[in-house]
Formats: C-alpha cells, structure tokens, sequence
C-alpha cells in the first residue's frame, strides 16, 4: 500500500517537475497531519503553502514556472494561470527582451486570499484552448497568441517584436496562414504581422 502510494504521488510529481500539491498527496493517500514526517526527513520539501517538492527529484531549468502555476490553483486544485506576455516570449526562447516581472493570465474571476506577489504580472483574460501549450507542469501561450498579446499591451518595444516574429517565423512556429487569418478579428495586429512576415521571406 505505501509502495502504491508512493508511486502514485511521483507519477503525479513527475509531471510537474518534482512539484505536487498537499490535496495530490491526500489523494494518494497521505494523511495531511503525517505531512511533518515527511518533510522533517527531507523526503519532502515545502515550497508554497499547500506546496511541495519531492526532496530527491531533480533540480530543473525552470521550476518557478510550475511553483506559480500551481500557487494560480483555485479550490478545486486545478492551476488557472497561463505563462503569457513578456514571460512566454522567454519560454519561446523569442527575442532578447528580459521582462522584469513574470506575465502569467488568468481568468476575469481569479481571486486569491493573498496578496499578489511582486514578481508577478497578472493579465486577465479569456484564452481559447487552441491559445495554450501544455509543458511539463505549466501552461504558456503558443507563439502566435504571445505575440498578439504584446502588440497589443504594447509594453515589449517594436524591435523587441519585430526580432520575436522574425524567429519565430524563421523557425516554422509561426505560418502565413495563421497570420491572415487575423485580418478581419484583429486588423491592426495582423498589419504589423503581415508586414513582418512579408519582410522576412
């Protein structure tokens, strides 16, 4: 049973880079008063509150990414937050720019008992599935849907946009196709892509 247990909760944890949330490990079967056994023999580490870390996992590139993705978790347990912005140009590996916050969107009615953190930048708003990419523990915008959301901020510098679109042209994560099909919903976004795009090929 403790064998079962434990493999569930890694299973869970391995998807999230090490990461899991205090009502993941009830799931599996740990009772929330034993949670100090584990975290005094460093078997678990707490990262958050209701957050933690499996002590042996692997150290990872970006493990920030999953820790805010899953601190946006709301009473079901489920992260709300999408890496957006300023912040998914980064994961994208899109342009030089290196945003001073971390740009994560959330749904209009996101709400959290405590205070915003400072390295945080939320943007509510609505994303269509089809606007979201699924990493290891966290959600960010696909190429397309991060570049429209900094024209239209209009926080990241055109030089910063230009070289992001360039890229990400030149790298297939963005098709001419795609671009037309924002002429008619998002002509001002689609000038400045089509203008790109026509300058890179």
């Amino acid at each position: 049973m403790c064998m079962e247990r434990d493999n569930q909760l890694f299973e869970i944890a391995d998807r999230q880079q090490g990461y899991f949330t205090a009502k993941q490990a009830e799931a599996c079967g740990y009772a929330r008063s034993n949670f100090h056994l584990r975290l005094s023999s460093g078997e678990w580490l707490q990262e958050g509150r209701g957050i933690y870390r499996l002590g042996r996992y692997p150290v990872t590139d970006r493990p920030e990414l999953v820790l805010w993705s899953l601190w946006s978790r709301n009473r079901k347990d489920d992260p709300q937050g999408v890496w957006s912005h300023e912040t998914a140009l980064d994961i994208h590996e899109l342009s030089d720019v290196m945003p001073a916050k971390m740009h994560m969107t959330v749904p209009p009615n996101f709400r959290r008992r405590v205070e915003i953190p400072n390295l945080l930048y939320l943007h509510r708003g609505i994303l269509e599935k089809s606007d979201v990419e699924e990493r290891q523990g966290y959600k960010v915008t696909t190429p397309l849907k991060t570049l429209m959301d900094v024209i239209d901020a209009g926080t990241v510098a055109d030089n910063f946009i230009f070289q992001a679109a360039h890229q990400a042209i030149e790298r297939g994560m963005i098709l001419k196709k795609e671009v037309n099909a924002l002429q008619s919903s998002y002509p001002n976004i689609y000038k400045k892509l089509e203008r790109i795009f026509d300058d890179t090929l």
